[in-house]
């Protein structure tokens, strides 16, 4: 056993001769060109953080769904073409938001058409997981442990639908900050659907009628129609009807409903209100 092992020395200290035939298959040699086929594996961690990071705000909060984000994508829209009973030929979000546009068409008036959204949100989870949450977690420190635990829940599952958002400190009623808010940098939704009414009536008014009907959650939604970022305020209960400034918001100027009516000289509503809302 003494020879092999001074030999195995020699070869990691002495420089290979030129004459002598390349050992880049051997385990022992520290030759630099023949570390290359362990590193693959390191390389790829390395290299994923940096491409992957900055595609969220790379424009404007985009974000880049997963496998599991089609998954909730392709079930939200299933459960909203149950309850508008008319499907898009388009795939993925353009669908979705054709199936939203439908359903704003369907409804008779503003308040239907908050049932109807309010319909699909409940269908979404099992009922006996709403009541128990609504029974057992939301009485919790006068809601304050639920309202917590639905910003973090909506934060990491709703990014496929709204974008790029955060968990943050809201003010409650009492003046206490709690970390039950979620910030939306700019919501997908708003932007793609391009109009105000479908964000008031599919998705602001039946988020919080949802939470806190079915969850026992308050939730109080603040759109900006400048950027379209959204502050979620949850355990904020929402102000009354008449004095919520987001109905009190004209059209988009993006939205297209809005871009005809103006073609034709017609007006949107009184004082530019969208007439949707």
């Amino acid at each position: 056993m003494a020879p092999p092992t001074p030999s195995r020395l020699h070869r990691h200290l002495l420089p290979v001769l030129p004459s002598r035939p390349p050992r880049a298959s051997s385990s022992f040699s520290p030759s630099p060109t023949q570390r290359p086929s362990h590193r693959p594996t390191s390389r790829l961690h390395c290299s994923s953080s940096p491409v992957e990071a900055p595609l969220p705000s790379a424009k404007g909060g985009e974000y880049r769904p997963s496998f599991a984000d089609d998954f909730l994508l392709a079930f939200f829209r299933a459960k909203m073409v149950e309850e508008v009973g008319w499907d898009s030929q388009k795939p993925g979000y353009a669908g979705l938001i054709e199936v939203a546009n439908r359903l704003m068409v369907k409804g008779k008036s503003a308040l239907e058409t908050e049932q109807s959204a309010v319909r699909v949100l409940q269908a979404l989870f099992p009922p006996l997981l709403l009541d128990l949450f609504k029974a057992l977690l939301a009485p919790i420190a006068n809601g304050q442990l639920a309202s917590m635990m639905v910003a973090r829940a909506t934060a990491l599952s709703c990014q496929w639908l709204m974008g790029k958002c955060s968990v943050n400190s809201v003010t409650l009623p009492d003046g206490k900050l709690l970390s039950s808010g979620v910030f939306v940098e700019k919501c997908k939704y708003l932007e793609e659907s391009k109009c105000l009414g479908i964000c008031i009536n599919t998705c602001k008014l039946p988020t919080q009628t949802f939470f806190k009907d079915h969850m026992g959650v308050d939730l109080y939604m603040e759109p900006n129609f400048e950027n379209y970022s959204c502050q979620f305020n949850f355990g904020v209960p929402p102000p009354p009807l008449d004095t919520d400034k987001a109905l009190k918001e004209p059209c988009l100027d993006i939205c297209t409903s809005a871009r005809r009516r103006r073609e034709v000289g017609s007006s949107s509503g009184p004082d530019g209100l969208c007439p949707q809302v």
